[in-house]
């Protein structure tokens, strides 16, 4: 029997969380529900479900905004709700990374296909594993640690962040504009200049020599690319 789709909800309409709670687990999903929109970025962070469905209008940090910062550090589906009936805020939802947009009131059945819709569409590939190894090297997603050797890291929280977004496709040459956007927020990353400390940080606590690396590599004016042998 295939595990039931793990859906967060973040809406401060506790009445239509009730109502979700109870009618979304007869589809095989099973169902968390927030009301502080804060709390549910960190707990995306930690745990990301199958799918997010966010309201627009909440309290402290509304919809668009939480989007913008799940898509800083998360691919993960997202569904947003909006009672605005506004077409632009479509627009707006779509563009900051949303894969659906549903305005209020809506019936719930077609919620339940919308989430399957969006599902058939970004699940087209198996997702990054959780541990990633590349050598004596390990990235572990889920405990949100690095090890070398068998030994920890020592990563900080932005600098394993950036390991973790130069890992999920090695190869890739990330330019320090994306990496940049992905990283605002971490360890001070509030600029390009402040990109290339990270990535020497990270670089020093990997023993990896920027002339002749193991690890990650500089791609001369553009930005840096993972290159350690995946195992």
């Amino acid at each position: 029997m295939d595990e039931p789709i793990n859906l967060l909800i973040i809406d401060d309409d506790t009445r239509l969380l009730s109502l979700l709670e109870e009618y979304l687990p007869r589809f095989d999903m099973a169902v968390s529900t927030l009301s502080d929109p804060r709390e549910g970025l960190e707990i995306i962070r930690r745990n990301p479900p199958d799918l997010a469905i966010l309201d627009v209008s909440m309290p402290g940090m509304d919809g668009f905004e939480l989007c913008r910062e799940i898509r800083r550090f998360s691919r993960i589906p997202i569904i947003i709700l909006s009672a605005r009936g506004e077409p632009t805020d479509k627009i707006v939802g779509l563009e900051l990374g949303a894969d659906d947009y549903m305005g209020k009131p809506f019936e719930p059945r077609e919620l339940v296909t919308r989430i399957r819709a969006v599902l058939r569409r970004t699940v087209t590939t198996a997702p990054p594993p959780a541990l990633r190894r590349f050598g004596v090297l390990t990235v572990d997603m889920r405990k949100r640690e690095a090890n070398l050797d068998g030994e920890s890291l020592g990563l900080t929280t932005g600098e394993f962040e950036l390991l973790a977004l130069l890992t999920e496709e090695a190869g890739k040459t990330y330019s320090r504009d994306e990496i940049f956007n992905r990283m605002q927020g971490f360890d001070g990353a509030g600029s390009s200049r402040s990109v290339d400390i990270l990535i020497s940080r990270v670089r020093t606590k990997l023993g990896d020599d920027a002339r002749t690396p193991r690890y990650i590599k500089s791609v001369h004016g553009y930005g840096y690319a993972f290159i350690g042998e995946t195992l």
